[in-house]
């Protein structure tokens, strides 16, 4: 495939991170296993290859004869099990994901379908009203607690836990590993240490049960294949631990459009799906009002796992030390 059909590679401002598409013999290697996978479907690439080359992955949209483009992707090792996790969402959740074409799981290589138009362009085209986002908010929930059930065998699949009792030892942990905190900072951070076990107890109190969390998930991760419609994919952030620690991004991102305004109304329809055995609204409220604030732990660890350095000083370590402290700011309700 690789000498059939033009390349445009897009680095972003990521212009020097190595990648394996660098690697001539992995790049055959994946360009003809992608040609097989289309083969094995009655299928055939037909056009230009547009590459996307970031640190955390490798993109390459396929175009295919007579019918939409296909994505191949390829995960760094902290994320190997996307490709799996998504098989496996496609089993338990087919009307909320993406049914990859073919997984190689010792690779961490997938081949994905077109999910239709994301969500960041048809923002961009028309206006969107905030009910839009309640209603891919109450879907995601819906999908959280499809997922609940089959949080262990989410984990098997590698994708790492931080699960609610684990919380205080995720926390110490990032804040060892934080090398890149000013003194001032790390202080702050060490005063906060009691008060974060309080709030540990009194989220696990409320009984929701962990689950999938996306933990990044805007609308450049989301699909909206026809109006009310939306497909959630891009799930090398993912993190199984409390539910409502997704909230955080994409009510950040509703908030910058619409203002603080829009945030109760996104928060009773991301909790509507959770009411019942015997968890009132305002417990509800409670946990997502303690869960916005933890969520950051997971995107710190994130963060930590996509630029692994020992040093200490690189973007990993900067980036995670900033999300860390995140925690340190009240929730906006």
């Amino acid at each position: 495939m690789q000498g059939e059909f033009s390349i445009v590679v897009d680095r972003s401002e990521h212009q020097y991170a190595p990648t394996p598409w660098e690697q001539e013999s992995w790049r055959v290697s994946a360009l003809a296993w992608v040609a097989e996978q289309l083969a094995s479907h009655g299928l055939r690439a037909g056009g230009e290859l547009r590459v996307r080359l970031r640190p955390w992955s490798v993109l390459v949209r396929v175009p295919v004869e007579g019918r939409e483009a296909v994505w191949f992707k390829a995960n760094p090792p902290a994320s190997a099990f996307e490709g799996p996790l998504t098989a496996a969402l496609a089993r338990w959740a087919p009307e909320h994901v993406l049914r990859p074409l073919a997984v190689d799981a010792e690779r961490a290589w997938v081949l994905l379908p077109d999910g239709g138009e994301l969500f960041r362009d048809v923002l961009a085209r028309e206006p969107v009203e905030p009910r839009t986002w309640e209603e891919l908010l109450r879907q995601y929930a819906s999908l959280q607690r499809t997922l609940a059930p089959h949080a262990r065998e989410i984990e098997r699949l590698g994708v790492p836990a931080t699960r609610t009792p684990d919380l205080p030892g995720a926390f110490d942990q990032l804040l060892t590993r934080s090398t890149a905190l000013l003194p001032e900072a790390r202080e702050r951070l060490d005063r906060l240490r009691p008060r974060l076990t309080d709030w540990y107890a009194e989220l696990a109190s409320f009984g929701v049960e962990d689950t999938l969390d996306h933990a990044d998930l805007h609308d450049g991760q989301l699909f909206r294949p026809a109006p009310g419609r939306f497909t959630f994919f891009d799930w090398g952030d993912a993190v199984v631990s409390h539910p409502f620690c997704s909230l955080r991004i994409p009510a950040e991102k509703a908030r910058a459009r619409y203002g603080p305004q829009v945030l109760a109304r996104l928060l009773d329809a991301y909790l509507e799906p959770w009411t019942g055995a015997g968890r009132t609204p305002a417990d509800l409220r409670r946990a997502a009002h303690l869960a916005w604030r933890l969520s950051v732990l997971s995107r710190a660890a994130s963060w930590g796992r996509t630029f692994p350095d020992a040093s200490g000083s690189g973007p990993g370590a900067e980036r995670s030390s900033a999300s860390l402290l995140e925690i340190l700011n009240d929730p906006p309700f």
